[in-house]
């Protein structure tokens, strides 16, 4: 693998959601990352065939019974000679496995354990089930997301699983390799997506808390509330979206539908914005959704097209960037973000559990260690349906 982290390794302890998400991520920038599934465990996550889990790309994986001594016993030899390890189990899972902290980094003190968890290590729920939605819930996001007049929007779970976990963790982990390259020791990340989540709302705390921002969603700026900030629909039925906050780009707005600026009104006025955005509704009613493409991508009205997972792929501008990439007949997102030098590798299709071994395990051990644990059964064991 190339990339920026070409020569960091990496042991991931399967899971769902956001331990592979960050491993992925990090195999996307070079490291290379040993995933290790669980023989008794049925299919984690949504089932899909395999070259569908994206995810699970760019490494390889093997199968080990973490309830047997001598796996665990594997596995901590692996981990002397690995920088990072990732794990996304409740807290005490892994402490009461053999593979806690304290054991693992007892064999190697620079190991950097990264636990990602939505409660956290810590707390009165740390110990209880949960999902993306209950973790936005908690800190307050996903009561500010939806209409006026009408319960929250559920979203995607790439804010909190994705963005307040994975990225939260793997920023974590990156710190804590940059910090023991110093000190000579590694630490425990606890990643917590109601930490991460709620760090990614802090310039709303700000806002909330000067009173420029009110409880009630759907009526402040960036929330749907604005007239300049909101989805429209088109002639054909298909969406648009506008964004121009600041007056400059209301203006170009404005000048490029032709309208009367009387029609808008002062954009600081939130007694206007009905109006405004009933104007502005009817105009947008009036044409296809290509037509407004046509007239308004690539002004400066902070305007684009809301297309959906298939249309994305083959917009101009995407495609000019390589954003969406086919991998193996799959179009998927590319590595990200972009390195002038140290450019990663093409990412690879997720390979089936126990595929190849000896170049699965040659990072870490040598080939006859990797026969000897072969032959006792250690490792290549089929995972159980």
């Amino acid at each position: 693998m190339s990339g920026p982290l070409n020569g960091v390794k990496i042991i991931e302890l399967a899971g769902i959601g956001p331990g592979p998400m960050c491993a992925m991520a990090l195999a996307d920038l070079g490291a290379t990352v040993l995933r290790i599934d669980r023989v008794d465990s049925s299919h984690l996550g949504i089932e899909r065939p395999l070259r569908y889990d994206l995810l699970l790309r760019n490494r390889h994986s093997i199968t080990l019974n973490l309830k047997d001594t001598a796996s665990v016993e594997f596995v901590l030899r692996l981990l002397e000679t690995t920088d990072v390890l990732i794990e996304g189990f409740r807290p005490g899972v892994t402490e009461r496995l053999g593979l806690g902290p304290a054991v693992c980094m007892a064999k190697n003190q620079k190991l950097v354990y990264g636990r990602i968890t939505g409660w956290g290590q810590t707390g009165p729920l740390a110990l209880s089930a949960g999902h993306d939605i209950n973790y936005l819930a908690l800190t307050g996001i996903l009561n500010a997301v939806g209409r006026e007049g009408h319960g929250p929007t559920i979203p995607l779970n790439l804010l909190g699983d994705y963005a307040g976990g994975a990225m939260y963790l793997a920023m974590g982990i990156l710190a804590a390799i940059i910090e023991s390259r110093t000190s000579g020791q590694g630490q425990v990340v606890d990643a917590a997506i109601v930490d991460g989540a709620t760090h990614l709302a802090t310039s709303f705390f700000g806002l909330y808390a000067a009173g420029a921002w009110g409880d009630v969603r759907g009526t402040n700026v960036l929330d749907g509330g604005a007239f300049f900030y909101d989805v429209y629909q088109c002639d054909d039925g298909l969406w648009i979206s506008i964004g121009p906050i600041e007056k400059k780009f209301l203006t170009e707005l404005v000048k490029v539908l032709e309208l009367d600026e009387a029609l808008i009104g002062d954009r600081a006025n939130k007694d206007r914005w009905e109006d405004a955005r009933q104007a502005l509704a009817g105009v947008f009613r009036t044409r296809s959704r290509d037509e407004w493409c046509a007239r308004l991508e690539g002004t400066d009205a902070c305007f684009a097209p809301v297309l959906d997972w298939a249309e994305a792929g083959s917009h101009p501008h995407l495609l000019a960037r390589q954003t969406l990439i086919n991998v193996s007949g799959v179009i998927q997102p590319a590595p990200a973000p972009r390195f002038s030098r140290s450019v990663p590798d093409r990412p690879r299709s997720p390979k089936p559990t126990n595929d190849d071994l000896m170049a699965a395990l040659a990072p870490w051990l040598t080939a006859a260690e990797i026969n000897q644990a072969l032959a006792v059964g250690t490792i290549g064991q089929r995972p159980s349906e």
